[in-house]
């Protein structure tokens, strides 16, 4: 019996064309998925039209209501029509579409946004009188005079009204306004030196949900200030610049200390020629920046901006533009990853502020208010602590003995980054004093961080030696697979992975890294595909190595509850000071936390 398929008519089909509304709702399904969609390309629009000022107002997440209001330059009487006409734009002239420089250029978004809702556009420009013109459902109304000052003001009520099927598929008002808060949030990432307003109308009460000014000062203070205010200052205190320019490539903004991660890549802000993206590769780049600093559940916080030149780089590869497509991905990839090495490499010891912020808040004990009445005089603070002092020694009797070991260091190392070691407690703290304040180092962690790299810089020197198997394993695999680990081949090689194609779709494996020593190469080689697959390149081989020579430090490092002499204890703290990422462990934990004096002095009520 041979089934029907249901969507095939046994009758011959006729082709049609499509009206001008239904052209229009369709393309507004790829357009604008949800209320947020709408607001991005709105805002966008605003920032195209050289805006310094933008306000967007919403009602029940965007549903009912999305007002935005800027100050660019205004479109007159004759744009407005011309507007709401598909493929109709001022973003580009059609002859280089490849030479893009602004957010919009397919002059889509109006015409989408007016066939599925009611859209009133009211705009003034320069030396002209204010227009309006409505749209609902895709009918254009007549053009109007208005009343306006200058700029243009988009209002768009009962989004999706004429698609109500639509409608079943939003999320709650609460989420859809989240939604829209975190797209604000990155274009006001984007455009620091533009002022941002995001404010709930609904139910006739205006509340508040966002608000930046313009930021002042060049390209980095700007951006360092929007990112305090966006992200908090606890984000730009433990901010590093990133500012490197190679190949006609540059990636500029801030990351993060890796003792300053998240639980979730929530606070990865990533863009292109300013332009916010969700882009895989650069995400994986991200993530490979950070391999050797932070462990598998913990991710990264950054702000960064890769700019490239518009021929280098496709961003109509997706309809909302969250994707996009180098032509050189390597180059791309390559220049994210050691960015990042290099500035966490360059950072020195320069502590998270989170981490002294936990340890304070740790055994901070609420402070009790002390009314002026009850604070006691100096003579009466003078015999109190006279009657604290301790006796003097009794003849015969034995000193107790010490509870920690007590180092007598040169005066000079506390001028140095970990000062000079003072004590050891419990056989596993290092005690250190600064010119600022204290250092508390984990002995074993961090002597783990400094064999650790002592290793990696021996096997880099000496190259990774590779072990020929006697029988090369021959893993079967599928051709697009096959093809795309063989073009891999030669970054495998110089990794100590020798593969070969083995006839038809297979691949055979002739040598492996030696430090691996019994590994199961079809498994490994199947990781590696799942990382080509998603990012383009594969940092899982190297991963596995460093695993090893983790593990090795781990076990040839300082132990916990080994007594140090003084002089071993800033052997570690110079050693320390003088290795790159020895802040944290080779799992991701920090090796030491610092405490500023003024800190531990308000810890004790004396500030």
């Amino acid at each position: 019996m041979t089934l029907a398929s249901p969507n095939i008519s046994p009758a011959r089909p006729v082709i049609r064309q499509l009206d001008e509304a239904a052209i229009n709702r369709i393309a507004a399904g790829e357009v604008v998925e949800r209320p947020s969609s709408a607001v991005k390309e709105l805002v966008e629009n605003a920032l195209d039209a050289g805006a310094r000022r933008i306000a967007v107002e919403i009602a029940d997440g965007g549903k009912t209501l999305i007002r935005v209001t800027d100050d660019g330059c205004g479109m007159t009487a004759a744009d407005l029509p011309l507007a709401l006409s598909r493929h109709a734009t001022s973003k580009i002239d059609g002859s280089d579409l490849l030479d893009i420089r602004s957010f919009g250029f397919r002059g889509e978004a109006l015409p989408s946004l007016g066939a599925v809702g009611r859209l009133t556009i009211t705009s003034r420009a320069a030396g002209e009188d204010g227009a309006s013109v409505a749209v609902t459902g895709g009918r254009i109304g007549p053009v109007r005079p208005a009343p306006l000052s200058g700029g243009t003001v988009v209002e768009l009520r009962d989004l999706f009204f004429a698609t109500p099927a639509r409608l079943k598929f939003l999320r709650t008002d609460r989420a859809e306004t989240q939604a829209i808060s975190e797209v604000i949030r990155r274009l006001a990432l984007a455009e620091p030196s533009v002022g941002f307003a995001l404010t709930d109308v609904s139910g006739g009460e205006q509340r508040s949900l966002f608000r930046v000014e313009p930021e002042t000062g060049d390209l980095f203070d700007a951006l360092h200030g929007r990112v305090a205010r966006v992200l908090g200052a606890e984000f730009a205190e433990n901010a590093l610049r990133i500012d490197v320019d190679r190949d006609g490539l540059a990636l500029i903004g801030y990351a993060a200390l890796p003792t300053y991660s998240r639980g979730s890549a929530v606070a990865q802000f990533l863009f292109v020629n300013g332009r916010p993206v969700l882009d895989r590769m650069l995400i994986g780049a991200l993530r490979a920046g950070y391999m050797d600093v932070l462990s598998r559940d913990r991710h990264p916080a950054a702000v960064l901006n890769l700019i490239c030149p518009p021929d280098r780089v496709d961003v109509n590869v997706h309809p909302a533009k969250a994707e996009v497509r180098f032509r050189e991905t390597g180059e791309v990839r390559g220049l994210v990853v050691s960015a990042l090495r290099q500035a966490l490499a360059g950072a020195g010891h320069r502590a998270s502020t989170t981490v002294a912020g936990e340890t304070l808040a740790a055994f901070r004990p609420e402070p009790p208010r002390i009314y002026q009445m009850d604070r006691p005089s100096q003579p009466t603070l003078a015999r109190s602590f006279a009657f604290q002092a301790p006796p003097p020694a009794m003849p015969g009797l034995a000193e107790a003995p010490p509870a920690v070991r007590t180092a007598e260091p040169a005066p000079t190392d506390d001028d140095r980054p970990l000062g000079a070691a003072r004590a050891q407690i419990h056989e596993n703290w290092i005690i250190a004093q600064t010119a600022t304040g204290m250092v508390i180092v984990d002995q074993h962690a961090a002597h783990e961080r400094l064999v650790y790299e002592r290793l990696k810089r021996q096997r880099d020197g000496a190259g990774i030696a590779r072990q020929a198997l006697l029988i090369p394993e021959i893993v079967e695999l599928s051709p697009t697979d096959a093809g795309r680990l063989l073009d891999a081949a030669a970054p495998l090689a110089d990794l100590g992975l020798v593969i070969e194609p083995f006839g038809g779709s297979a691949v055979a494996v002739r040598e492996v890294p030696a430090i691996l020593g019994r590994l199961d190469a079809a498994a490994l080689l199947r990781d590696i595909l799942d990382d080509l697959a998603e990012t383009g390149a594969s940092d899982r081989l190297q991963a596995r190595m460093d695993a090893v020579l983790s593990r090795m430090a781990c076990h040839g490092s300082v132990r916990s509850g080994r007594q140090l002499r003084a002089e071993e204890m800033n052997a570690l703290l110079r050693e320390m000071e003088a290795t790159p990422l020895a802040g944290q462990c080779n799992h991701g934990r920090p090796t030491y936390v610092e405490l500023k004096l003024a800190d531990i002095e308000r810890l004790f009520g004396r500030r």
